[in-house]
């Protein structure tokens, strides 16, 4: 039996996030988290093979992308309002605890809220991002540094939204083709993106990160699953490598072959037999 998407929300600080919900309401509750250029939509597979096995699944569209929650300073989108409003969310469901995953930006959110709450986390499921701490170590000593040049450049005011939206988008849309991502999702997020303030909103998040600050060595209690595609171009495999010694909970590594960055559109099959795994041994345990 395929699991019915529901259309939610939550509010906080007079911000209104449209949330995807699936499976039963009185099942543990997980909550997904999406990246850039993403949507909630990323994960939709994923959350209906959740469902299946009885789990409250959650997944928002964060900040700068719901249509109600696009604010335009920089520093609406600080690591702490991030953390912030996946708190807000899990509360608002009733979920003491919860499991948490996340992918690309929003597998850096999931980390912050691991190290912060780890009260409040079960588990901790990050898809293709390391620890913050491993990532930033890679890219002052490896090839992380070139590949991720466009952060940098997101920086600039105003440049990059203008450059993704030439030729009708069509660059960014090779782009995201270039590094795996499904033609399907790829023409869905450039439609998403063509919402009023969607892109900016989108690229504040790179504005509104403070390298230094978001990646200090803490170490990660709760129990926890990496998943990486060796395909990824956008993460060097020395952070991958490197972030064992930052979790000193259960800590699982798991890298799939010939697979890249976008792993929630492309495998997610297998996303959900090993997140269904790790999150049944942390109940086990």
């Amino acid at each position: 039996m395929i699991a019915e998407t529901r259309t939610q929300s939550f509010a906080r600080d007079g911000l209104r996030f449209r949330v995807a919900e699936w499976g039963p309401r009185d099942g543990p509750v997980v909550v997904l988290l999406h990246g850039f250029p993403e949507t909630s939509s990323s994960f939709e597979a994923v959350g209906r093979g959740l469902a299946e096995a009885g789990c409250r699944v959650l997944a928002p569209d964060q900040r700068g992308y719901s249509p109600q929650a696009r604010p335009t300073d920089r520093r609406a989108y600080r690591r702490a309002e991030l953390v912030a409003d996946v708190i807000a969310i899990a509360e608002q469901a009733g979920a003491g605890r919860f499991h948490l995953a996340g992918h690309d930006w929003g597998a850096a959110v999931a980390w912050a809220v691991a190290m912060e709450y780890p009260d409040r986390v079960r588990t901790l499921t990050s898809l293709s991002i390391p620890h913050p701490a491993a990532f930033r170590r890679a890219a002052l000593s490896s090839g992380q540094g070139l590949r991720s040049w466009y952060m940098a450049f997101l920086q600039i005011p105003g440049l990059p939204e203008a450059l993704i939206r030439t030729r009708n988008w069509r660059s960014f849309r090779r782009s995201l083709l270039r590094t795996g991502l499904p033609a399907v999702f790829a023409d869905r997020y450039i439609e998403h993106l063509q919402e009023p303030g969607a892109l900016q909103g989108a690229i504040a998040w790179y504005r509104g990160m403070r390298p230094f600050a978001d990646s200090r060595p803490v170490r990660v209690t709760v129990p926890t699953l990496l998943i990486w595609g060796d395909r990824d171009a956008y993460v060097h495999p020395k952070g991958v490598h490197g972030t064992a010694q930052l979790v000193s909970g259960p800590y699982r590594l798991e890298v799939l072959r010939g697979v890249s960055h976008w792993i929630p559109e492309e495998v997610p099959h297998r996303v959900v037999e090993l997140m269904r795994a790790h999150l049944s041994s942390a109940h086990a345990g």
